[in-house]
């Protein structure tokens, strides 16, 4: 079995974060967990392996997508393994977007394995078997093998059994399928058997929120440090921290000290899905900095903070938003602000 795997800059051995630019490589035989794939599967090559910067994949998806089948229509693979990327959102963006091409351009099968919070699966769930990989990285080993096993049932075109039988994620697929026992009495078995407090497994799972407790009012909002923050995307010119217009995977903070009013010949949106055009007219629409200043020159609120945070929240996965809003209340919290002003489109 020939094998084509994909590794961002961690994996691929040349370093952490602060190579995450780099652009795409391309190398002969097998790196880092590829070696792992070669010893979990008898006879199987690692033929090539594609490394790429994490910042550069999301930015350059396009340009990587089509490097990357360029080099595979050159070369005969059996298989197409991505990661795996464990919590890695970015990586785990990338890993999927290069699947989902392979599958569908090429069809050359393909395994990825992610963490269920990875934003990755929920924006490819449903095209592509994803090995559950969690978020511990020493687990790396039994990975890559739960990886192998599937792939190399997916190039023998073998039946693929289900979730829980072969370590993938859940796809939000449903399937015909003969049981020996009608819906209702399978309904009254699973009632009775929470009743009584056994086990049981639902056959639809529901989405579950954490609850989210609601904070103490602000007693005195005169003396209040107050942030905006948006989610509709806008940046300075030139969009300097490279916000995604769609499933964004980082936010800015601008500063806006000294500053009355927003001007849009300094200010662009990364957003689709709504007219921007009135906010590129006049940017205090979206981020209302001339009503803050002026609720804090009346004294209606102590003090508006000197940045306002921007993101874009179009077609963004929960598990990401979720990462997002914890990274942006920790800032918050590091500045001392006691109230926020999400403003949205």
């Amino acid at each position: 079995m020939q094998i084509a795997h994909y590794l961002n800059q961690f994996f691929g051995g040349i370093g952490a974060e602060e190579h995450a630019g780099i652009g795409l490589e391309i190398r002969d035989g097998a790196v880092g967990p590829g070696k792992l794939l070669e010893s979990s599967l008898d006879g199987a090559h690692v033929a090539l392996t594609f490394v790429c910067g994490d910042n550069y994949a999301v930015e350059h998806q396009d340009q990587l997508t089509a490097a990357v089948l360029k080099k595979l229509r050159e070369v005969n693979v059996d298989l197409f393994v991505a990661g795996p990327c464990f919590d890695a959102g970015r990586y785990g963006m990338a890993a999927g977007a290069l699947c989902r091409a392979v599958q569908a351009e090429l069809g050359i099968p393909v395994v990825t394995a992610m963490s269920e919070e990875n934003p990755g699966v929920d924006l490819y769930r449903d095209a592509l078997y994803i090995i559950h990989s969690g978020t511990n990285v020493t687990k790396l080993r039994d990975v890559v093998t739960e990886m192998a096993a599937l792939g190399k049932k997916l190039s023998a075109n073998e039946p693929i059994g289900s979730p829980a039988e072969e370590g993938y994620l859940r796809r939000g697929w449903l399937r015909d399928q003969l049981v020996e026992k009608r819906a209702g009495t399978r309904l009254v078995d699973m009632l009775l058997a929470k009743m009584k407090g056994e086990a049981f497994e639902s056959e639809m799972p529901a989405t579950s929120f954490a609850p989210v407790p609601m904070p103490a009012a602000i007693r005195d909002l005169s003396m209040a440090k107050v942030m905006l923050i948006t989610d509709g995307g806008l940046v300075p010119k030139g969009n300097p921290d490279r916000i995604e217009g769609t499933a964004a995977t980082r936010w800015g903070s601008y500063n806006i000290e000294g500053s009355d009013d927003l001007r849009g010949e300094d200010y662009e949106v990364s957003h689709g899905g709504y007219d921007t055009r009135f906010v590129q007219e006049d940017p205090d629409r979206l981020v209302p900095l001339d009503a803050m200043r002026e609720m804090e020159k009346n004294g209606v609120i102590g003090k508006l903070h000197g940045e306002f945070i921007s993101t874009c929240g179009r077609s963004n996965p929960l598990s990401n938003t979720r990462r997002l809003g914890r990274e942006i209340a920790e800032k918050a919290k590091r500045d001392g602000i006691d109230a926020i002003i999400l403003t949205s489109t």
